[in-house]
Parts: structure tokens; sequence; C-alpha cells
């Protein structure tokens, strides 16, 4: 009768056998240390109880899984702040010099590079001659050289 009655409570909950063997030993105990007037109400409650806690604690284990991914690097001792804005603004640069670029050689250069599409299926995906995704690599390649010259980020200087 408690198993039914608390697959009709808690109907997504599949610890029901052991929310039972939970609540029944905490009716030992209770009569153990004392009477217990009505045990059968005693026993549903208590088994609510557990449920309820059960719940509880696996809403707090989820919410703390979640901040800790959230943070993790937040208070790491080793996290560098300058080289993480350092790496943010190259970030940065380097998406204002793809944006930059012909439309054509953007999309080639986000196939080629982002997606690690070959030659062959970039000119395959976009309707074109292998040989016009080489030049239009090369192309886009040699104004991103001249942005970075440009904006203070020369290339040479990252290894």
């Amino acid at each position: 009768m408690l198993r039914a009655w608390l697959k009709a409570q808690f109907r997504n909950e599949g610890d029901i056998d052991d929310i039972v063997q939970e609540a029944y030993m905490r009716v030992l105990k209770a009569r153990a240390a004392g009477e217990v007037h009505s045990p059968k109400a005693f026993l549903f409650v208590t088994a609510r109880n557990v449920m309820l806690m059960q719940l509880r604690h696996r809403a707090v284990a989820r919410e703390d899984a979640l901040t800790e991914n959230a943070f993790a690097g937040i208070l790491d001792d080793s996290a560098d702040v300058a080289n993480d804005v350092a790496h943010s603004q190259e970030l940065e640069l380097l998406t204002q010099a793809i944006q930059s670029l012909p439309t054509r050689c953007r999309q080639i250069l986000t196939l080629r590079k982002i997606y690690g599409l070959s030659q062959r299926e970039v000119a395959a995906e976009m309707g074109i001659s292998e040989h016009t995704v080489e030049a239009q690599g090369t192309i886009a390649l040699r104004k991103l050289g001249e942005y970075f010259a440009q904006h203070g980020t020369p290339l040479s200087s990252r290894q």
C-alpha cells in the first residue's frame, strides 16, 4: 500500500523501494525509542519526508554541479588574469579581422580553418572550383596579415 501511494505521489521517481526501506528503518528506530501511537500514519509521513529529502538533495546537487562548472576558474590561483585578458583581446581582434574579409574569402577561410574541410570539400560545398578555393584562401590569409599589421599585432609575433 505504501509503494502504491508513493508511486502515485511521486510518479517520476524510481527509488520507491529505497524510500520504503528507509521509512521502515526510521519507524523501527522511532518505535525503539518510544511508543508510536499511529504507526501507519507515521510510516506514510516518514516515507513522504524521506522522498522530499531526496528530491531536495538532488536539486541541491544539480545546483552545486552547475555552480562548480560555471565558476571553476574564478578561484583558481593558477589562472593568470593578464593572459586571459590578452587572449580575449586577441580573439576579438581575430574576429574583427575575419569580419573585414570579403564574403567569399571569409566563407572559404571559415570552412577551411574553423570547420576543417579540405579544399575539395569546400569547393563542393560552395559550388566553385578547387583553384578558386586555393586562390581565395591565399587572398584571405594575405588580407588577415595586412589587418594584423595595421592593428598592432603582426602575425610574425605569434608562434
